[in-house]
Order: C-alpha cells, then sequence, then structure tokens
C-alpha cells in the first residue's frame, strides 16, 4: 500500500521520471531549501518508440524498461520508500493494460509508480525549473519538450497560471515523419508544420498571457542548444536564427544515420530530427526569438515536491481546499462527517491492518469534498462527486490518487456500487472498501446534519463484521438514525459485511 509522507528531515531522498523517451532518478539532500544532488542515473529506454498502434508495449521494450527499472532499484534500496517518488507519464498514460505492466515496474524497482496526468506533469516540471528563481523577470514561460508531450506552461514568479500538455514528442514525431530515418526538407517543413498546429489552440492565449523570459527544460532543449554551441551559433540562448540553422544542418545531413553532430549525444541521435521540428514549431506558434535552457525539470519539482510533503507542506491539501471553495462546500458539516469517520477509523485500522496515516489522509478529503456534487443536483450526488474527482486536475495527486478518492466519495451512500471498487488496482480494493463503509456510516450518523452533535458510539471491526455500540437510549432518541442504519445494514450486506448496532 502507498505510505502518504509524514514530517521526517534529514537524509536522501529520490525522484524517478519513467518518461517516453528516457527513465531518469535524481537522488538529493535537501540543504536549507536547495537540492544537494547526490546521484543521477539516466537511461534512453524509448518507452514510447515500443508503444504500437494498439497501444500494447512490445516485448522487447518492456524487457528494456523493466531492466533499467531492476538497476534503479538497486540504487534506491536504502532509502525508506517514504522518500521515494516514481512517476509515469506520456506513454504510461496511453498504455493499453498500463495496469499490467505498472505490476511489473512497480515489482522491479521495489516503489510504487504513481502516473500523473499532463498538466501535473506541467506544474511538476515549472516547480523544478523556476524554484529558487527569485523575483528577476517574474513572467516565465517554460516549455518541456519530452518523448511523447510538450508541456507549456505561463506562470509569475513560482505560480504556474497557464498550463497545457499537448501531444508532440521528439519520440512520437520522429516516429510519424522521420520513421525510416529519411529526412527531406519537405518532411521537416511537414513535421515544423504539424507542431504549429496542435499548438494552435494555445496560441493565442499564451501569447496574450505574455513573459519576460522564455526558457527550456529537458533533454530535446538542451541538446538542441548544445549542437548550436558546436556549431559557434549560439552562446547561453537557443535564438530563432540559430535554430533556423539548426533545422537547415539536420535537413542537409539528410538520414537520422548521419547525424553525427558536436555537442549530440549518441542517445539522443535517433529522436532528434523529430524534437527539433517541435522545437520549431513552439518558435513559430508563439513567437519566441530567444530561450534560455534549464538543467532542471520534472525531477527537480518531483523532488521539491516530496520535500514539502515531508515537512507537512503537501500541495493536495491546497487542492483539496480549493475544490472545497469552487463548489462551495458546507464545512460545518464536513467536518463534523471527518469527526466521525476518523474517531471510527482509530478504532478499527489495526483489526483491519491499514496503513493509519494513509487512510487519515484520505477519509479526511474525503469527507471534505463528499458533497461537492450537490453543486449539480442533489440526486445522484455521490455519483456527480465521483465524476468531478475523477476529471478535475486536482494539482500533486496521481491518476490512482484521484480514483480513490473519488471512489470514497461514490460509495458514500446508496447500493455499494462493486463496480467501483473493480476499477481501482487490486492492491486497493480491500482497504477501500472497508475505509467506504466507515465513510458510510459517518455520512449516516449525520444526516440530521445538526450541528455540534457528538455521537457517543464505540466501534469493533472484524473481518465481515461491524459493530456499533451507542451509550444507553441513544438510539431511543434519535429514531430517524436508527431506522438509516437498518437500511445502511441491507446495503453492507451485498458488499459482504453484517453491521450490527445496539
Amino acid at each position: 500500500m502507498k505510505r502518504l509522507l509524514t514530517r521526517d528531515p534529514g537524509g536522501e531522498v529520490a525522484a524517478v521520471d519513467l518518461g517516453s523517451n528516457s527513465f531518469h532518478m535524481l537522488v538529493a539532500r535537501d540543504n536549507a531549501g536547495q537540492l544537494q544532488v547526490v546521484d543521477r542515473l539516466r537511461e534512453a529506454v524509448r518507452l514510447g518508440a515500443g508503444l504500437g498502434a494498439d497501444l500494447q508495449l512490445k516485448p522487447e521494450v518492456a524487457t528494456r524498461a523493466l531492466a533499467c527499472l531492476k538497476r534503479f532499484g538497486q540504487r534506491l534500496a536504502g532509502i525508506p520508500a517514504s522518500r521515494v517518488r516514481v512517476v509515469g507519464t506520456n506513454t504510461m498514460r496511453r498504455v493499453a493494460d498500463g495496469g499490467a505492466f505498472l505490476r511489473l515496474a512497480e515489482k522491479a524497482l521495489g516503489h510504487e509508480v504513481e502516473v500523473i496526468s499532463g498538466v501535473e506533469e506541467a506544474r511538476l516540471v515549472y516547480s523544478g525549473v523556476t524554484h529558487g528563481m527569485g523575483r528577476l523577470r517574474p513572467r516565465r514561460l517554460v516549455v518541456d519538450i519530452g518523448g511523447g508531450s510538450t508541456e507549456l506552461i505561463v506562470g509569475r514568479g513560482a505560480t504556474p497560471q497557464l498550463m497545457e500538455s499537448t501531444a508532440l514528442g521528439c519520440v512520437t514525431h520522429t516516429q510519424r515523419f522521420f520513421a525510416d530515418g529519411q529526412i527531406t526538407r519537405a518532411r521537416m517543413l511537414e513535421a515544423r508544420l504539424a507542431a504549429r498546429v496542435e499548438l494552435e489552440f494555445i496560441e493565442r492565449r499564451y501569447r496574450a498571457a505574455g513573459w519576460d523570459v522564455a526558457i527550456g527544460a529537458s533533454g530535446t532543449v538542451r541538446g538542441a542548444w548544445r549542437v548550436m554551441r558546436g556549431q559557434g551559433w549560439a552562446e547561453d540562448l537557443i535564438t530563432r536564427d540559430a535554430l533556423n540553422r539548426t533545422v537547415d544542418l539536420v535537413v542537409r545531413t539528410g538520414h537520422i544515420d548521419r547525424l553525427d553532430l558536436p555537442g549530440l549525444r549518441e542517445d539522443r541521435r535517433p529522436v532528434f530530427a523529430g524534437g527539433i521540428a517541435v522545437l520549431a514549431g513552439v518558435f513559430d506558434s508563439l513567437g519566441i526569438e530567444a530561450m534560455e535552457t534549464s538543467e532542471h525539470a520534472l525531477r527537480e519539482g518531483l523532488t521539491y515536491d516530496l520535500l514539502g510533503r515531508l515537512s507537512d507542506n503537501d500541495v493536495r491539501n491546497r487542492s483539496v481546499e480549493a475544490v472545497a471553495a469552487r463548489y462551495g462546500v458546507d464545512r460545518a458539516h464536513a467536518h463534523e462527517v471527518e469527526r466521525t469517520t476518523l474517531k471510527l477509523f482509530e478504532q478499527s485500522y489495526k483489526a483491519w491492518q491499514i496503513d493509519r496515516v494513509v487512510a487519515t489522509r484520505l477519509l479526511s478529503w474525503a469527507a471534505l469534498l463528499h458533497e461537492i456534487g450537490l453543486v449539480i443536483a442533489h440526486e445522484g450526488s455521490h455519483r456527480h462527486g465521483e465524476y468531478i474527482l475523477r476529471n478535475a486536475d486536482l494539482f500533486g495527486f496521481s491518476q490512482t490518487d484521484q480514483r480513490l478518492l473519488a471512489a470514497l466519495v461514490r460509495l458514500q451512500r446508496g447500493k455499494f456500487a462493486q463496480s467501483v471498487l473493480a476499477d481501482l488496482p487490486e492492491a486497493w480494493q480491500q482497504t477501500i472498501r472497508r475505509l467506504a463503509v466507515l465513510f458510510r456510516l459517518a455520512v449516516v450518523l449525520h444526516r440530521s446534519r445538526a450541528p455540534g452533535l457528538r455521537i457517543p458510539l464505540k466501534v469493533e471491526a472484524t473481518a465481515k463484521t461491524v459493530t456499533l455500540q451507542f451509550r444507553s437510549g441513544w438510539l431511543e432518541r434519535h429514531p430517524l438514525t436508527r431506522e438509516d442504519l437498518e437500511l445502511e445494514s441491507g446495503y453492507l450486506a451485498a458488499a459482504g459485511f453484517r453491521l450490527r448496532f445496539s
């Protein structure tokens, strides 16, 4: 089970980025708010290139990826699980039956893999690039061209304001336009125009927002900059002129195998043509004349995010608060439900062997957000809430995190929908089933919405039975609650639980 993080200062932390082109690992220490890098590992796995039209990974690519993760796992062996975060990006989001590959990846690595959304990826990239930049030129455009997607973020200072993840990447663009290795001027022009077409939907908004400085991150941008420097066309910046000359240089080589250019790493050569076309399309679309480059990107942002969790500064809490405010949550009632839910849980988690930190966080979030669906309609509000939480951009949350939270909100009342559990990772199904039972009981007990209600009860949990013991006479004074519990007993029986109360 995934461990949510508690305050644990000192020691190494590690961030692993399973990208569509390369897998990266960063091991670092927190040195007065700055990262002190201890180790870096990088392997060009080309996961995206191994994804077929049926969205299945080719066996040889999956084998290569798992072998890489075993090597990474050896380096991570001495670092506590609470100090490691591993994320999968574009290809991991797209692969069919991703759960099967995910389980193999987690076994090879020895740690859970979080598949994150494109917008969450963009947020982490912006954090990694801009951390510690200060107030000089505060409006920033950050561009990260990966193997399968390109993230574009406009922000002010440390705060991202516009974030998009587009279906452009050095691997996918190379496969689309230069699959046979041939590079012609016509193909390059077509690839460059295709990148601009893909970016058309953001062009007006981003240009209107404006920026003081454009910054490019990750391998494609840094690789292009090194080639320009090797030719003597650039120093600190990628300029439009240097970029156009590099495009012409790539076309003149005529073939990917002949891209033996000063500054270009051997493992980047196979995807360089597609990457430079995407970069040129970004310049064209947004009217960029010059771009700085950054050594920092997703893994640094992931590391800062991890350090925030370790120091009780978890961005997920802010995301939940923002959703609660947006949907006009009755906070007083939500906190009453939370209090009772946690009271039930504290008396149950040892018997059910549930990680206390994980569950407390999930139940608290679910309690705060369980009524957001009311903004749509009272009828089916739990289903509306589930839909919102599954599809919202919740900063800091992985896709699995969101599905777990959405499942608890969906299961808060009515028939116990087994299909909701079936859609969760197998390792989570029993835990969410049990947490949902406690959460449902808390919602039922607070149906009256009486402010300040303190419910005098004890709970005893076994594998298939939950027993509630109320103070003598309390249920007699609350006949509606007794009736609701009778109804709930039938719902829980369908889920394989026996509810007793007295």
